[in-house]
């Protein structure tokens, strides 16, 4: 496969990662019924705008897209990171609690004994991640 080929399905796969994590978060908060908590609604906040970020981008093939989505990215991934932790490891949740409503240390799922909310959000962020650091620019084109 040649490098626009590389470029376009990482683009159009961080896409789908974005929209089958939107659509996840939807699914427990609308129809599941969990309410978010702080920190879930921080994570939210950075990864609906990247389904529609990257899917313009995809559609495009703008691959200058990355210098947008990457920050976006690494921060929802720290958040996930932060908020999984304080699920996880004792102690963590007393660094920030959350202030009002669902405590972040609840856990609505606990798959395998590590897969929670948090979990699944710091997955998608981390393939966002990686495909959006496998786009290389080309030296003609430096979209």
């Amino acid at each position: 496969m040649n490098k626009v080929g590389i470029r376009q399905l990482s683009l159009y796969v961080a896409w789908l990662v974005s929209v089958i994590a939107t659509l996840g978060s939807l699914y427990f908060s609308e129809i599941r019924g969990f309410v978010p908590c702080e920190l879930c609604w921080y994570q939210r906040i950075l990864m609906y705008p990247l389904s529609l970020i990257l899917g313009i981008a995809t559609f495009q093939n703008d691959w200058s897209v990355k210098k947008y989505v990457l920050p976006l990215a690494v921060i929802g991934w720290s958040i996930s990171l932060f908020h999984y932790l304080e699920q996880k490891v004792p102690g963590f949740a007393d660094i920030k609690p959350c202030a009002n409503g669902v405590p972040c240390s609840a856990e609505y799922i606990n798959w395998s004994g590590f897969i929670t909310i948090p979990f699944l959000a710091l997955i998608a962020f981390t393939l966002i991640i990686i495909l959006m650091l496998l786009i290389k620019p080309s030296k003609n084109n430096q979209k």
